[in-house]
């Protein structure tokens, strides 16, 4: 049966499963959603009732969260890129980068920008100023933990890759760095570089208008 993804070109979390299936060049359908369509919202959300996306059909099956969704495609429609390693410690340290990436810098770059969409008089300046904290001290565990390495977990492109794209490449457009990171400023460049995330980048220019700018 063939994949189908529900997701949006802008979407961070989008682009991290974006990046595993290009990288593989895995097979399947988009789906586009629109969360300004109510009507769409509610399909969605008959498909998988928390309405997050991205979210992928495989057959019947319907594969939820990306980290999920690319340990997925691992195991039912593997490609040349392993990207969980088979060694278990190995596994463990991307997993771990995985979780850093997706909580530590996508999360807070996303609440940022949450508090940018809000009506003047509704924002919450204590919850920007936390989520600033968190991705400065996020920087700072990643610029030591990434010394050295080629991708964030070694010598191999990983599931930790996939997350570190957007969240680095969204975070200097929060939060830019000024070259205070020159380590992840240089794997950013490499991320941005590599063909799966490039491509995903030239997708999403026709919509880069809808990312908020600073107040």
């Amino acid at each position: 049966m063939a994949l189908k993804l529900h997701a949006h070109p802008l979407s961070s979390y989008c682009w991290k499963a974006l990046i595993a299936l290009y990288e593989n060049e895995t097979p399947f359908t988009f789906h586009e959603l629109n969360p300004m369509d109510p009507e769409a919202h509610a399909a969605f959300a008959a498909l998988w009732p928390l309405a997050k996306m991205p979210v992928l059909e495989d057959g019947g099956r319907v594969v939820a969260e990306t980290s999920i969704i690319i340990e997925h495609l691992g195991l039912h429609h593997p490609g040349p890129v392993r990207l969980i390693p088979e060694d278990p410690d190995a596994a463990l340290e991307v997993r771990l980068l995985d979780r850093i990436f997706d909580n530590y810098m996508m999360t807070p770059m996303q609440r940022i920008v949450f508090e940018r969409f809000r009506a003047d008089g509704h924002r919450d300046p204590g919850a920007v100023e936390s989520a600033h904290a968190l991705i400065a001290t996020a920087r700072g565990l990643l610029e030591e933990r990434l010394d050295g390495r080629t991708w964030a977990a070694g010598e191999d492109f990983s599931l930790a890759d996939c997350a570190a794209a957007p969240s680095l490449h969204y975070a200097e457009k929060v939060q830019p760095s000024d070259g205070r990171f020159p380590t992840l400023a240089a794997y950013l460049e490499r991320l941005e570089s590599r063909p799966s995330f490039a491509r995903v980048l030239k997708e999403a220019e026709p919509y880069a208008h809808m990312f908020p700018a600073e107040d």
